[in-house]
């Protein structure tokens, strides 16, 4: 009988065998995935000061830490809470596996592991968390392959960056910056512990979720620490009554997500793994600008609205309401701040970049300008009475256009300056005759205007453009005759390698004293005229306003000594706002509030214009009420 169980024995441990060699030899998994680590590393953005913009990740948030980064106190923890053999042994821990297979055995399945911190590398990066005897000898044969292929610093520096530490931390050096905002170095033992006991059950010891079992788990990290006589009682007792401070933030911190998602699309097509490849991208953006930016783009949205009387009901004129904000360094067009709506959660359109719409009377300097060229001076008188022009429809239909003051008023004779500021359609258009209509539009073509109709209208704005484009153009203006494109990122940077940096891109195109002129105009625009509301007590702003028929769309675009800004509102369905609603009595006021801000955070900027020796109308009186100025929309004028 004896002899029977014997062979029985042997027969059933031979097919144990056979099967466990057959198993074996169907692994064909590359641990390579594990030797020749390449994890995908989180991409940061910085603004111009150097503070954190936004973290950039596709997948997994994970910030890595070389093994000679790591404190011993993590890898002493970590050890001594999952693998307190882990130097001695070969990969597998042969009592730990005796135990597990007898209560295996007891229960008749798989209920208790074993792993050391080598298998559960495997097992996180090479296998699935199934629970089957054939997993198991997968992973004990690959665990061999990894122990003879890397040394213990590497498999412990592959670990503590690849796992998951919980709240969408991957890796240790990123759950310490997110939970306790410090870098590993700067980590106390508290700390340490809880990190380092939370791959057990990351979701369950979030500290942000259940901080009552995240220190009990710290505390039993503690605990064994002083079992193993790793930490003296000192140490011990300090860190068992230490409570940390734990953030709960979100992983991106993306304080500007309309900057983000305009640099990183646009950077992607140069650098594919643009969000994986642990990039540092160091913008143009002042964080601190771009706080105040959104808050008073917002601020003009919540003023639109509470004049809308029909607000809640269907008869609504802002159902559809939003805005932009570009603004720019008018030296360099490097861009301060850039919001391309009032609430990226609700529309991530950015309507600073993609909003094609009409600027309105806010192209009239641009006519103007053409004038000053040719020799006219500030004062110089032209024509402010009515004029009819006949045009065809595309059917042939004969009709004629007839614009108007936006008071329909006509006062004979206006000075240049006059017509600019009080925004005078009639003189505007009577300019345009005067100069030639081919001179005008080679003009707007040269400081970059495209797709122009060949018609009168376009003195008043009948063309599109986005508040980029306009702010762009703009700089001709603020950058004394020089125009300079706008831009975003300043450098971009890889493993401390500088990968491309910014070159300022920029076009002489008028001479500064010609400049000097239209700025002192645009100065008594907001002094006296349109743009009223942007005015700022002790500090110049030169701009114009700008809104087209029926108030579908109303622009602001302006500048300091130092900044520039042009805001844009309307609705995105292009219908129409309500009555009364002009560049004058929602953006002019926005950019108002952005320059007042910004002095206060930024009370070093230049704040006046310098060299402006044109003379001021005394007599001038400040124009509150805002005027509306209204291009056709038929670009087929004949004259």
């Amino acid at each position: 009988m004896k002899k029977k169980l014997t062979i029985l024995f042997m027969i059933l441990s031979g097919i144990f065998l056979i099967w466990v060699l057959y198993i074996i030899n169907q692994i064909r998994i590359d641990i390579n995935k594990v030797v020749d680590y390449n994890p995908s590393i989180t991409t940061q953005i910085f603004d111009r000061n150097n503070k954190l913009v936004a973290n950039a990740f596709d997948g997994e948030h994970r910030f890595y830490a070389p093994y000679k980064t790591i404190p011993s106190q993590v890898i002493e923890s970590l050890v001594a809470i999952e693998d307190t053999n882990f130097f001695e042994h070969g990969g597998i821990n042969v009592e730990a596996i005796y135990r597990a297979i007898i209560k295996d055995i007891r229960h008749m399945s798989l209920v208790e592991g074993a792993s050391t911190l080598t298998q559960q590398l495997v097992k996180t990066m090479l296998l699935t968390r199934e629970k089957k005897f054939t997993r198991k000898i997968k992973e004990v044969v690959l665990t061999f392959q990894i122990e003879a292929s890397l040394s213990k610093e590497e498999i412990l520096e592959r670990y503590l960056n690849e796992v998951y530490f919980g709240h969408g931390y991957y890796g240790i050096r990123t759950a310490a910056l997110g939970y306790f905002h410090k870098d590993l170095n700067q980590l106390n033992l508290k700390e340490i512990a809880i990190l380092v006991g939370l791959p057990k059950a990351p979701s369950f010891y979030d500290p942000t979720k259940n901080i009552k079992f995240s220190l009990s788990r710290g505390n039993q990290v503690i605990t064994r620490l002083r079992t193993l006589g790793w930490i003296n009682d000192k140490q011990y007792n300090e860190a068992i009554n230490f409570t940390p401070i734990v953030y709960n933030e979100t992983q991106t911190k993306n304080k500007a997500p309309y900057v983000v998602e305009m640099v990183l699309n646009e950077l992607e097509v140069k650098y594919p793994d643009i969000r994986t490849g642990g990039y540092k991208i160091n913008l143009t953006i002042d964080v601190d600008a771009q706080k105040i930016a959104e808050d008073a783009l917002r601020f003009g949205y919540d003023s639109i609205k509470s004049r809308d009387k029909y607000a809640d009901t269907n008869k609504s004129k802002t159902q559809s309401l939003n805005g932009a904000i570009v603004v720019l360094d008018s030296a360099t067009g490097g861009i301060l701040a850039l919001s391309g709506g009032v609430d990226y959660a609700k529309s991530s359109y950015n309507r600073a970049i993609s909003a094609i719409r009409q600027p309105g009377s806010s192209i009239k300097p641009f006519v103007y300008q053409t004038a000053l060229n040719l020799g006219y001076g500030t004062e110089s008188e032209i024509s402010d009475v009515a004029r009819t022009f006949e045009y065809k429809t595309e059917d042939g239909t004969k009709k004629t256009w007839q614009p108007k003051n936006s008071h329909n008023d006509y006062k004979g004779f206006v000075t240049i300056r006059d017509a600019l500021v009080h925004s005078r359609n009639l003189a505007t258009i009577n300019l345009v005759m005067d100069i030639g209509l081919d001179k005008v539009t080679d003009n707007l073509k040269l400081y970059g205007f495209k797709n122009l109709p060949y018609n009168m209208s376009i003195a008043l704005g009948s063309f599109g453009v986005t508040p980029m484009q306009m702010s762009e153009m703009y700089t001709i203006f603020s950058n004394n005759g020089t125009q300079v494109k706008p831009y975003l990122v300043e450098s971009i940077e890889q493993k401390s390698k500088i990968l491309e940096k910014a070159i300022v891109q920029k076009r002489e195109l008028v001479e500064p004293e010609k400049i000097a002129k239209m700025t002192s105009i645009l100065r008594d625009v907001v002094r006296y005229g349109t743009g009223g509301g942007a005015a700022v007590g002790g500090v110049d702003i030169a701009g114009k306003t700008g809104t087209t028929n029926n108030s579908i769309d109303t622009w602001f675009c302006s500048y300091t000594p130092s900044v520039q800004a042009v805001v844009w509102f309307g609705n995105d369905d292009n219908k129409p706002l309500s009555g009364g609603e002009s560049g004058g009595s929602g953006p002019a006021r926005v950019a108002g509030q952005f320059y007042k801000n910004w002095i206060q955070i930024r009370p070093q900027s230049k704040r006046y214009f310098d060299n402006l020796v044109v003379p001021v109308d005394q007599n001038a009186t400040i124009e509150t009420q805002n005027l509306t100025e209204a291009p056709p929309t038929n670009n087929n004028v004949e004259f």
